[in-house]
Parts: structure tokens; sequence; C-alpha cells
């Protein structure tokens, strides 16, 4: 999807002179924003597909959140550092002229805690869930104004996050970015291992993750695309006939530990069914355990890391 940039203004904002210092190897502005002045990149994350967290109003405190956004699509974060003497409302003024001009609704907005709420700087900085917990380090405080706005046109649905901090301390103003443009899924893009990729993670490790089962939501449901998968899985049984293993149904850690524990035996009990229902297969090789949120992979803070963690898994007996 080909994104045009914003129109710029004659002011600070995107009317850029020469950087104190240079941006950080490999880093640019979003083409639909830009930067404000003479601000240099000192922190870059992009991924192509990603879930993304923006908080989308007061937050009281940054561990029981009810106030965010749950997004998927091309995901951007930046950190810009500029000189102090541009204030948190200067650039925050800047940036909202900007983005109303370029056909952005403004959701929601908020200066320091009385506004934002005493958790929002915690939540936005230090929980790493708006951005990983290493980007651009910085201490916070209650001179920040944040900004979070919206456009959705025939190119796509575009959100913006801004948290602007005056670090007056160390002689910098500080801007954060997140730019998600949702976007589809681009589907088919999961090689199944064969069988003999299979074989050969078992042998190696002892375990094998099946990349390719999919499951309804919230049920034990095997969806058709989970085909291939399965099948490959029954060649490794019909060309090993001593081959004895544990098939191991793993979830995220949404919902109880109970509960969880259930569904993920009830996931691990359908795909053994499946298998048996294939020519040639002895469910009697095929020993199914569900160990719920046990066993992560990947982190269950955000949406990315939970897709991970939803998997079913070969174990040697």
């Amino acid at each position: 999807m080909e994104l045009k940039r914003l129109p710029t203004l004659a002011a600070l904002l995107l009317a850029c002179s020469m950087p104190t210092m240079a941006d950080i190897e490999g880093s640019a502005d979003h083409p639909l924003l830009g930067r404000f002045g003479d601000a240099t990149i000192s922190a870059y994350q992009a991924s192509n597909y990603a879930a993304a967290t923006l908080p989308s109003g007061p937050i009281a405190d940054a561990r029981a959140v009810d106030n965010q956004l749950e997004l998927e699509g091309r995901v951007t974060r930046i950190g810009y550092r500029l000189p102090v003497e541009h204030t948190a409302l200067e650039v925050a003024r800047n940036y909202e002229a900007n983005l109303t001009e370029g056909g952005f609704d403004i959701l929601f907005q908020c200066t320091g805690p009385t506004q934002c709420g005493r958790g929002f700087s915690r939540y936005v900085i230090n929980e790493g869930v708006v951005f990983p917990s290493a980007f651009d380090r910085a201490a916070f405080n209650d001179n920040f104004r944040a900004l979070l706005a919206m456009r959705a046109d025939e190119q796509g649905t575009s959100h913006v996050f801004l948290y602007i901090m005056e670090d007056r301390p160390n002689d910098r103003t500080l801007v954060r970015q997140v730019v998600v443009e949702s976007e589809a899924l681009q589907l088919g893009q999961i090689s199944v291992k064969d069988a003999s990729a299979l074989q050969a993670a078992l042998d190696a490790d002892g375990s094998v993750i099946v990349d390719g089962i999919f499951f309804a939501t919230d049920s034990a449901t095997i969806e058709a695309e989970s085909a291939e998968a399965l099948e490959q899985m029954a060649e490794l049984l019909r060309s090993a006939p001593e081959l004895s293993v544990y098939i191991v149904g793993h979830t995220d850690n949404q919902g109880s530990l109970d509960y969880n524990l259930e569904l993920s035996q009830r996931r691990a009990n359908a795909v053994v069914e499946a298998l048996g229902a294939l020519d040639a297969i002895d469910t009697a090789r095929l020993d199914a355990r569900g160990v719920a949120s046990l066993a992560p992979i990947a982190s269950n803070a955000n949406e990315a890391g939970r897709a991970q963690n939803r998997r079913v898994e070969l174990v040697l007996k």
C-alpha cells in the first residue's frame, strides 16, 4: 500500500533544518508524518506486520488498563530528540495541525498526569506494551503531552500515537511516535514442515513445533487449512512405524489457567482424532497432552507473541 506524505507546514514541522546529530543507521521518517524541525532519530523499529497496543484514554494504573486500542498491521516506532527550547506544547501543536491538515481525526489528547492519569507515562515508557522496554531509554516526568489520531480512506486505516516529553535536566525534548497502518494480513506464507523435516527436528531436539495447525477461536475445531500439516504428521508416522510421540497443545495466557488447560487438552485430542482418521495411523502411538500457557516461546504481552504461543508440538516419548 503506497502512502503519500502529508502536506508540509511552512513552520517547524517537516521543514527540517540540518540536524545537530545524525539519525541512527537504518532509520527514516515515516512517509505519513515526518519530523519536527531539527529533531534527530534516536530509536527506530519497523515491522511489516505486527500487533500494537495504543493508549486511547487516561490511565490511572499502568498495571490495570482499560483505555487501550489493540491494532494489527504495518507498525513503525520512532524516537526523536530535539533541543529542549522546543516545548512539548509547541511540538504537540505542530503535530496536531499537521495531522488535521492531512485528514486525521484526533481521537484523544491529554497533558500531564492530571489529564492523562498518574499511570500514563509508566504505561507508555516502562511497561513494554506501547514501546519495547529498551526503546530510547528515558526517565519520565510530568511535563508531557500525548495524542492519538486516526485516518480512514481508500488507502486504508492509519493510527498515529505521539508521546512528547520535556527532559529539561538533559536539555532535550523527546518525541515517541507510533504509526500503525492497518491492512489485510497476507496469508499463505507459512511453509509447512514436511515429514522429513519433522523427523530431523525430532532427532535433533526431541520435539518440533508443527506449523500450519489452526483452530477456530476459543475452540478445538481444526480449520480446513490445517490439512497439509496433518498429512505431513501422518506421513512421518507412516515412515517411522516405531515412533511414539506426545501431541502437545499450547495456548496463550488469555483466560484462566484451568480453562486453558482444558482447551489445550481438547485441541491435542482433536489432532490425535484427525490423525486417526487418516489411513494407517494407529492412535495408540499418540499421547495427547494439554499444557495451556505453561511453556511459552514468546511474550504473552502482545498479540504477536500470543499467536506464537498458540501451537501444537510433537515431543518424543
